[in-house]
């Protein structure tokens, strides 16, 4: 099971349609380089790159390298066997990602609802 522990520890991830490097390095935890890094090793990373080779990460991809942190850092997978891990046929019978996206929305719409209590 891909499920992080670590994950419920990282800030929410705003409704915002573009993120910056540094703001997804903030987001998980993970220094820019290593990102960049992780681009090279997983087929799954492709953040758009528009003037100036400057990336540009969508939700999909922040949701994306915190799965990757935590196989690598949580669960001690290697690159390799994260991976194989990500691309098997595991990852579609996974729900992680799924729960993922529902523990986002549960926070934003936590969020929500302290701005309409004022």
């Amino acid at each position: 099971m891909l499920e992080p522990s670590n994950n419920d520890e990282l800030p929410p991830i705003p409704g915002k349609r573009y993120f910056t490097i540094g703001e997804v390095s903030d987001l998980c935890a993970v220094k820019p380089h290593v990102l960049r890094y992780w681009e090279q090793e997983f087929a799954q990373l492709k953040p758009v790159k528009r003037r100036g080779n400057r990336r540009y990460y969508q939700r999909q991809d922040v949701l994306m390298i915190r799965q990757i942190r935590s196989l690598l850092y949580d669960q001690g997978f290697t690159i390799g066997g994260a991976r194989n891990r990500l691309s098997g046929d595991e990852v579609k019978d996974d729900n992680t990602q799924y729960r993922q996206i529902v523990r986002q929305m549960v926070a934003e719409l936590e969020e929500v609802l302290e701005v309409l209590k004022k």
